[in-house]
């Protein structure tokens, strides 16, 4: 076991370089699966690792569930005892599970309170509320049906091509699913605060993927760019940061710009002698490593525990 359990706790600072030149030289979509993958892999050997510090530092406390055999002189020389990073890794724990749990429960409790606000309305695609604060966002179904929920406040700021730009804009965000990218991040951040720039940087790569969409769509990439400042200027956004809107995450001016530019290239895959391809082949490494790691420290101490587990 060794120093692989601790591996997986600071490795995703291997994250860090790619998350900024990810958002800015890969195509959006790439870099939202890339970086989305990386935090959900990364997190998950972390809270592994926390759980495997936690067991194996407190073995000889007492009231402890593990057999007496670990108690044992050759058991306990064979696996790191370290009592103080195992009490440490208790309240860590907690405090990822409870900030795990929040995150859940206000994703949930948002979507139900939006979906509740919608009772009544005609079951459409696309719902205009009759409200003069301007927003808008994408409300992923679930069992229900996915809506696109805008209002008559933001609707009167725009002119017809930027208002075929707004719903082309939602409707990518519910085709590709990236309530479930921002959520994941989310819960990952809450798992590994090392993992909070992946956060960041899948914010605002699903907002340019939906700019790319809608731009190719509505055929007119400049129409979107226009549709953004607008809104932008005069909405507050999506009320949650899983919910992705309009204007929901990102510098406004740099999809802007990104926008009166070219289209990016959909290459999937950067060459590793780009700096980017650099930092993102260091990414997938260290994920790699954090798994490895993490995977052999779990199968290392069950091996141990079958060993000292009495017959």
């Amino acid at each position: 076991m060794g120093v692989f359990i601790f591996l997986p706790l600071v490795l995703p600072l291997t994250a860090w370089p790619v998350a900024r030149l990810a958002e800015q030289r890969l195509h959006p979509h790439v870099a939202t699966r890339l970086l989305t993958g990386v935090a959900v892999v990364m997190a998950t050997c972390s809270t592994v690792s926390l759980g495997l510090l936690m067991v194996v530092g407190t073995a000889q406390l007492p009231g402890n569930p593990l057999p007496d055999g670990w108690s044992d002189p050759e058991v306990r020389e064979a696996v790191p005892y370290e009592e103080v990073v195992g009490k440490v890794a208790i309240p860590v724990l907690l405090v990822v599970a409870t900030g795990c749990g929040r995150t859940m429960r206000r994703h949930r409790l948002v979507r139900r309170r939006a979906h509740q606000a919608l009772n009544g309305v005609r079951e459409t695609s696309v719902v205009v509320l009759d409200d003069g604060e301007p927003y808008a966002y994408a409300l992923p179904g679930g069992r229900a049906r996915d809506r696109i929920v805008v209002t008559a406040g933001l609707l009167s700021c725009l002119q017809p091509p930027q208002r075929r730009a707004l719903f082309a804009h939602e409707r990518a965000h519910l085709a590709a699913g990236h309530h479930r990218h921002l959520l994941a991040v989310q819960l990952a951040a809450r798992a590994n605060p090392f993992l909070r720039p992946l956060r960041t940087a899948v914010s605002y790569t699903t907002e340019r993927w939906a700019d790319e969409d809608a731009a190719q769509t509505v055929g007119d990439r400049r129409t979107v760019a226009v549709a953004i400042g607008k809104a932008a200027l005069v909405s507050k956004g999506a009320p949650a940061p899983t919910l992705a809107g309009l204007t929901g995450a990102g510098p406004v001016p740099r999809r802007v710009a990104a926008l009166l530019g070219p289209a990016p290239l959909a290459r999937r895959w950067p060459s590793v002698f780009t700096s980017v391809g650099l930092a993102a082949w260091t990414a997938a490494a260290g994920t790699v490593a954090s798994a490895m790691s993490s995977a052999n420290s779990a199968v290392t101490m069950a091996i141990i525990l079958h060993a000292a587990t009495p017959l």
